[in-house]
């Protein structure tokens, strides 16, 4: 049960329940957690959290030019275990072009007039067609940075991640990287196919910003997750025994990177042992022409049977908001390790000129990013540890800890063992058609 809105969750049903025991024990659950709610015990309790609520929104007061401003920075409650989902809502959400988006959607009332204004118990009548991702995902990102409160709870978001998500119900720890693609490819889908009467696309469609050379369309028409993250790699085969050549392209709306095996025994910026691993070298590794293993043959058309062969990626087109995943967890015999070295990284200018396929077709601007979040994974494992996220706004970096957002500075940024990183776009000069 949840103790915050009193629903019970069956697993062996696998969705929220309204029905009861025939002595009513559930409802008598709920009773109890009200009592205790009541009690001198939780008033206590609630006095000492306000205190804490305070001193924290005392340290959300930054002095600019002699002046002093509150940050608005509104942090995320943990739900159990859901530190994984917050981490990458904060980074999103510090995302300009992809957080206003979806702020400027209007509003879709899921609840019929019977129930508005009721606190009503999630239940398996509500039904599938009754919940929306997208909805649910432009009340979050509406809730942060207002500055209303020092948490918010994404519950109804969480909810509806239950729903439509598998693999990401219960409590268990998450891994990041695997969540943030659901999300994306979930509110993808679901934006092409519109919501309660109201066509997601003809909303893109109209929004002159995003222009038809900037789809890059991912599992049919481009929405506004594709024309931001979308980008295309061209993927190159060459036999070895008779040199055909195979091309293909692939989109993709993040890069996943090892890190090259030399360096995954350094741990930290510090040590001696060696130059740091740095983010280029990642990348270097990812676009190198690679000679493929023996259990990757290549299946030559030509020679008509799998051959040895080469590989080798080029970025054919780059996207507005490059998203790099760090590949830290492998798989061993019988577990999952984590690659605990440090990755060195750019605030700025990271200039992605030298992996694209036709580098002379696009100017200097276009291919310099900067860095707008990382998620950092503390701990030792993908199903253990904890999730933080740094995030810039308005020219400020905040350290998003669940509930907890405080200021920070570059320094500290950039000496953080990244997981994943969301680079944006450099912006062009005035007179250009860019996002």
């Amino acid at each position: 049960m949840d103790c915050s809105s009193y629903s019970a969750y069956c697993y062996r049903c696998d969705d929220f329940v309204i029905n009861d025991t025939k002595l009513g024990l559930v409802q008598k659950v709920r009773e109890h957690l009200q009592n205790l709610e009541n009690s001198a015990f939780t008033a206590d309790r609630h006095r000492k959290r306000k205190l804490l609520e305070n001193s924290s929104l005392n340290s959300k007061l930054l002095k600019v030019n002699g002046s002093t401003t509150a940050i608005c920075a509104t942090g995320l409650r943990n739900l159990g275990n859901t530190c994984f989902m917050n981490a990458i809502l904060q980074s999103l959400s510090n995302i300009e072009q992809f957080c206003c988006y979806f702020k400027e959607l209007p509003a879709v009332e899921l609840r019929n007039g019977k129930t508005a204004g009721r606190r009503t118990y999630h239940t398996r009548s509500q039904g599938d067609n009754n919940v929306s991702l997208v909805e649910e995902f432009r009340k979050t990102l509406c809730a942060l940075w207002q500055g209303s409160q020092t948490a918010f709870s994404p519950e109804s978001l969480f909810y509806v991640v239950w729903k439509i998500m598998p693999n990401f119900r219960g409590y268990q720890q998450q891994d990041a990287h695997e969540f943030m693609r659901y999300l994306l490819d979930h509110l993808h889908l679901e934006l092409q196919g519109g919501f309660n009467g109201i066509s997601r696309s003809s909303i893109l469609q109209e929004n002159s910003t995003l222009s038809a050379s900037n789809k890059c369309c991912i599992n049919g028409a481009s929405t506004v997750v594709t024309a931001i993250f979308g980008g295309i790699l061209q993927n190159e085969v060459n036999c070895l025994i008779c040199g055909t050549e195979s091309r293909k392209f692939d989109p993709f709306l993040d890069l996943s990177l090892d890190i090259p095996s030399q360096f995954r025994n350094k741990r930290s910026k510090n040590q001696e042992n060696g130059p740091v691993c740095s983010l280029r070298d990642c990348l270097r590794s990812f676009t190198d022409l690679e000679e493929l293993d023996e259990t990757e043959l290549y299946m030559c058309h030509k020679c008509k049977k799998k051959q040895k062969s080469t590989k080798k990626f080029w970025i054919q087109k780059l996207p507005k908001v490059l998203c790099l995943h760090l590949k830290r967890f492998h798989w061993t015999a019988y577990l999952r390790n984590k690659v605990d070295t440090y990755v060195e990284f750019p605030l700025r200018g990271l200039d992605m000129k030298c992996y694209l396929l036709e580098p002379e077709n696009s100017g200097p601007e276009n291919c310099l990013y900067d860095l707008a979040a990382v998620v950092v994974h503390h701990g030792s494992g993908v199903g253990s540890g904890h999730y933080t996220a740094y995030a810039t706004h308005e020219g400020r970096w905040f350290h998003f800890n669940d509930s907890t957002v405080t200021l920070t500075d570059e320094d500290t940024v950039v000496k953080a063992k990244a997981y994943i990183l969301f680079y944006v776009e450099r912006q062009a000069k005035a007179g250009s058609d860019k996002l």
